[in-house]
């Protein structure tokens, strides 16, 4: 791989399976800014989000995305929100190529709904709540490189492979290909 590929999209878009499998498709090194930000500060999402707060915590994942994107190309599952900040669509269309993982309401629910693990969701009904999100965030995420459609009865090497292959036509139309050689 030449450029690290971001994977951006709402929470249960599938951005870490999809990004473990993609990676071992690959064969490149996986990395996921949430994993990389409770590692340094020693404590869960949720926690920082209670304790500090959301801004916080947004801070701290614009620092993690800047190392991690500062290091070999890799893989890079990222949180929900991270694609928000102008500033980390930035860094990463200077040093990747971001692809939406684009999953439609109903499917993010039905993977979503049964985890408290998803701080934006703790709310009073937290299917209206992500039903916001999409709506507030899908024109965001719509400016990401290349876009590829989940559905439910895909698996999750079935979408790593159409994450594959798109990265592949885009290659084909980059003067920076993602990938050096069809693996």
């Amino acid at each position: 791989m030449r450029r690290t590929v971001a994977l951006v999209g709402m929470p249960g878009a599938g951005k870490t399976s999809v990004g473990m499998a993609l990676a071992r498709l690959l064969a490149a090194p996986f990395l996921d800014t949430d994993r990389e930000i409770e590692a340094a500060a020693g404590r869960t999402i949720a926690e920082i989000f209670a304790e500090q707060g959301e801004t916080f915590f947004r801070d701290r994942e614009t620092r993690v995305l800047r190392r991690l994107l500062g290091g070999p190309p890799a893989i890079l599952s990222t949180g929900g929100g991270l694609w928000l900040q102008p500033d980390n669509r930035a860094l990463i269309a200077r040093h990747g190529v971001s692809v939406w993982l684009d999953a439609d309401l109903d499917l993010l629910w039905e993977r979503v709904r049964r985890k408290d693990t998803r701080p934006l969701l703790r709310t009073g009904d937290p299917r209206a709540t992500l039903a916001r999100l999409h709506e507030e965030r899908v024109p965001l995420y719509r400016m990401a490189d290349i876009r590829v459609k989940a559905a439910p009865g895909l698996t999750v090497d079935e979408m790593a492979r159409r994450v594959r292959d798109a990265l592949r036509a885009h290659a084909d139309h980059d003067r920076t290909p993602v990938l050096e050689t069809a693996p």
